[in-house]
């Protein structure tokens, strides 16, 4: 038996109904908007109705005849005047216009109750800092004004303060970092816990600015960025920390970011890196993203001195040139560099001392990939060979020169194992995860003028190039493709970017089914 169709205004129902509200939503905002000088009089002559019966009940009923004989009197003098009851309604429409207006409450003009009771204690936290016995009219005074030290302040909806102006008197020791360490600890402990401050001493004016900075971003994924030969997106920070932003997609949207970007090359001054973090805070992270990076200019030899298998896969990719996890093949792969890097070093030479451009051999960057080299010393130790990471101080002291970078990246507690090679020459550092301040000032060379975060996701850590600032760092999302923990879009993400596979020239050719399925794999 053959279906019957559906009635017409069964099919369409829907849409005709959302269609009519659409117009009569339509209809009803336009009508408010002619109508409203209309509903604003109405309103106004039903307030000054209510505001007459309001005092006529408040009349003692021994007054009521003498007001009665007023308001009588009025309304004769208005009746009798020339245009009188014309002049009178005007006068009524103009103060039901005035009374039936939208009111809005004005805004406070100053903290409430339990925002001053929070400046308050701020204040009386930091009179024994920036208070001395002999200061004859002191700034800071157990019940003194808080307003006089406290320039400007900014509360969040919570009721905390998210940014304050701290003035300090010319005696306190600014330039000395424990007294500044202090006096950070007691605003964060004292302002709330859970949140990132970022403290900007002026030493010039004797004021403090607090600012409570945003949690940085941790759903960008891995993904070409928009750089020139020699730049390396290390990962992201402040707007106000960097002068540069980066086009960045999100599914279907684009954003503009503020990038780390680490330089190499010639003119680098920091051509090495240094990543030091605990297991799981994204220091192999760090290392796929960079190496995904290089193979768009250049060439990259990893160490996975961990043999996690990390890097499985950028095995046989084009570019690179070797991925080793055992000591005997880090040691060929890490010999071989040093000789590549001599190799580079005096064909430049030759090439500038004759007067000719370098040749095209020695133009393309060689990337030296090293994670956790101290366990890899260990097993040959271990064997009776050589260290790896002697045979890195050929690299690390010509690399600039050469076209050649040497990344490492080790966990905290096999730092003190490191060559003195690595620690001279990596004037680029990163630090992932949950480090306390000591431990920030020993790697980066200077503490961050941020205080940490109680949760730390995956990536997040701080950058120090050379002598810069201490940067606020979040590193793209670029986990294993081959981890089944990973999620599909960021196994794609890395995927996409991932060079061709190199096939050996003696290799038999694969059948194209055989070929579809190890892509469909892969």
């Amino acid at each position: 038996m053959a279906r019957r169709p559906l009635p017409r205004i069964l099919v369409n129902g829907n849409a005709q109904i959302a269609k009519s509200r659409e117009l009569a939503r339509t209809a009803a905002d336009s009508a408010t908007d002619v109508l409203h000088p209309l509903i604003t009089v109405t309103r106004g002559l039903r307030r000054l109705a209510t505001a007459g019966r309001r005092k006529w009940a408040a009349t003692p009923k021994d007054r009521r005849g003498p007001l009665l004989f007023l308001v009588a009197s009025v309304i004769l003098v208005v009746a009798l005047v020339p245009y009188g009851p014309l002049l009178a309604v005007i006068s009524l429409m103009a103060a039901a216009a005035w009374t039936g207006r939208e009111r809005t409450p004005p805004p406070p003009t100053g903290p409430d109750e339990a925002q001053t009771g929070r400046l308050q204690s701020l204040y009386e936290a930091l009179v024994p800092y920036f208070s001395a016995a002999e200061d004859p009219a002191p700034l800071y005074a157990h019940g003194g004004d808080w307003e006089k030290a406290f320039s400007s302040y900014e509360f969040d909806d919570d009721g905390r303060v998210s940014r304050l102006l701290i003035r300090y008197p010319a005696y306190f020791t600014d330039g000395e970092p424990d007294a500044r360490a202090r006096i950070e600890q007691l605003l964060h402990a004292k302002s709330g816990r859970g949140r990132e401050y970022h403290f900007e001493w002026d030493e010039e004016g004797n004021d403090l600015t607090v600012t409570v900075l945003p949690p940085l971003p941790t759903d960008i994924a891995a993904q070409r960025f928009v750089t020139a030969p020699g730049e390396t997106v290390l990962g992201f920070t402040d707007p106000a920390d960097v002068q540069r932003t980066l086009p960045l997609t999100y599914g279907e949207e684009q954003r503009d970011v503020p990038p780390v970007v680490w330089r190499t090359g010639v003119r680098s001054t920091e051509p090495h890196l240094l990543i030091a973090g605990e297991p799981g805070t994204g220091t192999t992270t760090l290392m796929r993203s960079i190496a995904l990076q290089a193979l768009q200019y250049g060439d990259v030899v990893i160490v996975d001195g961990g043999g996690t298998g990390e890097y499985a896969c950028l095995t046989g990719r084009d570019g690179v040139l070797a991925v080793e996890c055992g000591s005997a093949g880090a040691l060929g792969s890490l010999e071989w560099a040093a000789h590549e890097t001599e190799r580079r070093l005096i064909a430049a030479n030759r090439a500038l001392q004759s007067g000719h451009p370098a040749p095209d051999d020695i133009k393309n960057p060689l990337w030296i990939l090293v994670d956790r080299p101290t366990a890899l010393a260990h097993l040959a130790t271990a064997d009776g060979r050589t260290d790896p990471q002697s045979l890195l101080q050929v690299p690390l002291r010509h690399g600039r020169a050469a076209g050649v970078t040497v990344v490492v990246a080790e966990h905290f507690e096999h730092l003190d194992f490191l060559s003195d090679a690595v620690r001279q020459h990596t004037r680029a550092r990163v630090v992932l995860g949950a480090a306390s301040a000591g431990q920030l000032a020993m790697i980066l060379g200077a503490p961050p003028h941020t205080t940490p975060t109680r949760d730390v996701p995956p990536g997040r850590g701080y950058a120090r190039l050379g002598t810069g600032p201490v940067l606020r760092l979040q590193v793209p999302a670029t986990p294993d493709p081959y981890d089944d923990a990973t999620s599909e879009t960021h196994r794609r993400a890395v995927l996409d970017l991932l060079p061709a596979r190199t096939t050996p020239l003696d290799a038999e050719p694969v059948p194209s089914e055989v070929a579809g399925v190890a892509v469909a794999e892969g």
